[in-house]
């Protein structure tokens, strides 16, 4: 049997991590830490946007260990072999990381919730997920956008409006709203 959910991303930490799925109506965050998995569920017709940007620590993860690793090497340079094992160390992990680009930090805003949990590792990969995540949302919605009782005409829609008077002179029918909007 095929599961309708498939694996759009994932993100690795040192006590769990977080793996994304997609299926037809929804986007799936199962966010582990040590022995505990947490589900958050994003129905596609409630997201308003998925946002992705460099984080702004990404260049302490390039620059600390390079230059703890350099600083070490130094320190033991009276030792050469040694030295220069750690400098090279030091700079093969600064190339590493330039190479690899900045991390990624990501907020999903929904209808009722906005939260902010890792979508990618790093920013070069978000525009794969992120057209993943745009064609399914396309999807969910392009079915579904025309109301299921579509008022023909204004006339149908006349008699719900009724003069009182306790009615505001300015208030309009949803039938009314709903045909000036476009749906």
């Amino acid at each position: 049997m095929k599961s309708a959910f498939r694996k759009v991303s994932r993100i690795g930490s040192l006590t769990g991590g977080t793996k994304w799925y997609l299926s037809e109506d929804c986007l799936l965050a199962a966010k582990r830490t040590m022995y505990a998995v947490e589900y958050r569920r994003f129905y596609l017709r409630d997201l308003e946007s998925v946002v992705v940007w460099p984080s702004r620590f990404w260049l302490w993860r390039l620059v600390l260990p390079g230059l703890l690793f350099a600083a070490l090497g130094a320190a033991l340079w009276q030792w050469a072999t040694v030295g220069a094992i750690f400098v090279g160390v030091g700079l093969a992990w600064m190339a590493a990381e330039l190479a690899l680009g900045p991390t990624a930090a990501a907020r999903i805003r929904t209808t009722g919730a906005s939260v902010d949990l890792p979508l990618v590792a790093r920013t070069r990969r978000a525009s794969k997920v992120l057209a993943k995540i745009d064609a399914a949302v396309r999807a969910a919605r392009g079915g579904g956008e025309q109301p299921t009782a579509p008022v023909t005409s204004a006339q149908a829609a006349e008699p719900i409006l009724q003069a009182s008077s306790e009615a505001p002179s300015g208030t309009v029918s949803i039938a009314d709203a709903t045909q000036t909007n476009g749906s």
